[in-house]
């Protein structure tokens, strides 16, 4: 594994420079667009005589070597995420025929914007090998020894290696963090991976996990951490990261992820078959950790950036939290909970919490706050496999949302806005004196009317962003990111969701 975190050596090459000797072992095409007009040639050949040339990936032999064309599935409706799909079916291609050296031969007109780069993170993405499979058998960490990369705009070449070298590394270890196991990820594990991916001193890293420091600072943190704190290797950890730019700051970005380790629901446990996936649970702060190391490569000269990573089992026991316990957070807010499996937002409210203070205290310029969790079921079932983009007043009015999306749909990492509205605050207003907030119903999100804009407003209460909103003498942008759909499922590598809208957006 390289510095970059990458998963194998990637060089630019000319294809017309003696490529024939050269150590290259196969071609991948995903487009007659820049396509060398000898591959070109045998192409138009092959669509003539065979009706499903253009509909699934094919191989032939070209100048002694292996040849992979795998096409675009483009129409009105498509976007730049299907030049990721065939350039990464294209690879998984070229590997298992054994190529070893592959060359990627980048489209020339694309019709998206940023459909090269799309390209290249595509071939990259077919090439992670999950971090324990890297551990346990280090002779297949790498599934090949080099991608070449060829295109015909060959001045800009360079840069745009530069720009996914940036991106997929930090896709790298969202995938790690996402992807590892509840043992291999654990809290105290996830701190010290991050520890050892970030040694430059760009980023600087502090980890909290003094158990009675929780309590008394992250109150709702360490409810759900209780039944966890017991077992060692199963404590939970707050990881803070920062990077400050060399000049003075035109924006903070303000990130806070849930990174539930493993989610048996608590009390409240995952019942009937369930609980599977549950290590998942924290993509949310794994896409974060990734977001920082592009932040780390990119070095952005302008932009602060302060991350907390909220690694926490939700473990069941006797000392486990349950329902109708009344619990005040670090902002005062009086809690009861509802339903132990709503962890989630418990794990991220604290943290926010000192973001928003931090941002107030320090006089912070043009703050952008962000919890970022895969979050809920409600998400997946009203938006499929997008992420949910719920931006708080101030946010909406400043147009965050939109700016977000289009972000998104340009570098292949799309969202969909939901609103946060009255009656998601009502919802949760509790009706106990004395009580200021129900943390949750007792109903799945997914069976609940607006699950997943309900965790918004919680969380803009319990952290006391509600003192902050639009009307207010200090107003702070904040968006909850619901990444629950977009994030991916087992067995497939998560995919890092919102860390190329993130970078596509406030970094490039």
């Amino acid at each position: 594994m390289s510095s970059n975190f990458l998963p194998c050596q990637i060089k630019a090459v000319d294809y017309s420079a003696n490529i024939s000797t050269s150590n290259v072992d196969s071609y991948v095409v995903v487009h007659d667009d820049g396509m060398p007009s000898d591959l070109l040639s045998y192409v138009s050949e092959a669509k003539k005589i065979d009706k499903g040339f253009e509909s699934e990936v094919s191989c032939f032999k070209h100048d002694n070597k292996l040849a992979i064309y795998s096409p675009l599935d483009l129409n009105d409706y498509s976007d730049v995420r299907e030049y990721f799909k065939a350039a990464k079916k294209g690879v998984a291609r070229a590997i298992k025929a054994g190529s070893l050296n592959p060359m990627l031969i980048l489209p020339s007109r694309p019709k998206y914007k940023h459909a090269e780069l799309n390209t290249v993170l595509g071939a990259l993405s077919a090439l992670y090998v999950p971090i324990q499979y890297r551990e346990d058998v280090p002779e297949k960490a790498e599934r090949i020894k080099c991608l070449n990369i060829s295109w015909s705009q060959k001045d800009q070449l360079k840069d745009l290696i530069e720009k996914a070298k940036s991106l997929e590394s930090g896709l790298y270890i969202a995938r790690d963090i996402g992807g590892g196991d509840p043992e291999r990820m654990s809290p105290p594990n996830v701190a010290s991976y991050v520890e050892k991916a970030f040694t430059s001193g760009i980023i600087s890293i502090k980890v909290l996990s003094d158990q009675d420091e929780f309590v008394k600072d992250y109150p709702l943190f360490a409810a759900v951490n209780r039944a966890a704190r017991s077992v060692p290797r199963h404590q939970g950890r707050i990881i803070w990261m920062e990077y400050k730019p060399p000049k003075p700051s035109r924006k903070t970005l303000m990130l806070v992820g849930k990174g539930v380790t493993y989610d048996t629901g608590g009390a409240d446990i995952k019942a009937g078959g369930i609980m599977a996936g549950m290590s998942r649970d924290k993509c949310g702060a794994a896409a974060i950790a990734g977001f920082m190391k592009t932040v780390e490569l990119k070095k952005p000269e302008d932009v602060h950036v302060i991350a907390a990573l909220c690694m926490v089992r939700n473990s069941v026991g006797e000392e486990c939290y349950v329902a109708d316990e009344v619990i005040t957070s670090r902002a005062g807010t009086r809690i009861r909970i509802g339903n132990t499996d709503a962890e989630g937002r418990m794990a991220m409210a604290d943290s926010l919490c000192v973001m928003k203070e931090r941002a107030v205290k320090e006089n912070l310029p043009n703050c952008y706050l962000y919890t970022i969790a895969t979050l809920t079921g409600h998400a997946c079932v009203a938006l499929g496999d997008y992420t949910a983009v719920i931006d708080n007043k101030v946010a909406e009015n400043a147009g965050h949302g939109n700016s977000f999306c289009k972000a998104g749909d340009l570098i292949g990492d799309p969202s969909e806005i939901s609103t946060v509205r009255k009656e998601d605050f009502e919802f949760i207003r509790s009706k106990g004196y004395g009580e200021d907030v129900l943390q949750c119903n007792n109903a799945p999100s997914s069976r609940t009317p607006r699950g997943h804009q309900i965790p918004a407003a919680f969380l803009i209460v319990a952290s006391g962003l509600d003192k902050h909103d639009a009307s207010s003498s200090i107003p702070l942008k904040y968006t909850h990111l619901d990444v629950a759909g977009s994030a991916g499922e087992v067995p497939d590598p998560p995919t890092g969701a919102s860390l190329l809208s993130l970078s596509q957006l406030h970094l490039f």
